[in-house]
């Protein structure tokens, strides 16, 4: 009984959420350097609206320079390298039993993946770049399940957190 109730425990239970987390960001990095070209023509695409239903009202927004495709393109890999370090750092810390410190990473990788997600492809891909309009380039649905999976890491971690505030 007492193995199950360390393993059924809300620390054992955020730990396990932190190292699915840190595992997911470091595949989809892997992913991205090793099938570079795929996933560049994704932010290609979504950045040049060019598979959306061409409205000039919105048209105006599409960036198509090589150049600053190419930068938006690292700058996300970046972004998710980032992420995933700091949630590896706090699986890592999590297992040493350091509480406060890795519930602190655990937060900030969380935060950072709902910045991406939520922020950067729900929010400025799916809305201000319109890729809910493309059949072909819509990473919506991928994105929404990223942004809940880190909101429900935060609510699981800071409704069970000894101080609150």
């Amino acid at each position: 009984m007492r193995l199950l109730s360390r393993v059924g425990s809300p620390r054992a239970a955020i730990a396990a959420l932190t190292g699915v987390s840190a595992l997911y960001m470091t595949l989809v990095v892997f992913g991205n350097v090793t099938d570079y070209e795929t996933n560049h023509a994704f932010v290609r695409h979504v950045l040049a609206m060019d598979t959306t239903f061409g409205s000039p009202d919105t048209s105006w927004r599409a960036i198509t320079s090589p150049a600053l495709v190419t930068a938006a393109y690292v700058m996300i890999i970046a972004w998710e390298a980032v992420t995933a370090l700091v949630l590896l750092a706090a699986l890592v810390t999590w297992l040493r039993r350091r509480e406060e410190t890795a519930r602190q990473l655990s937060s900030t990788g969380w935060v950072m993946q709902a910045l991406l997600f939520g922020g950067g492809f729900i929010a400025i891909g799916g809305e201000w770049f319109v890729m809910w309009q493309s059949k072909d380039w819509n990473g919506l649905a991928a994105a929404f399940q990223n942004f809940v999976i880190a909101g429900l890491g935060l609510v699981l971690l800071h409704s069970t957190s000894p101080r609150r505030g």
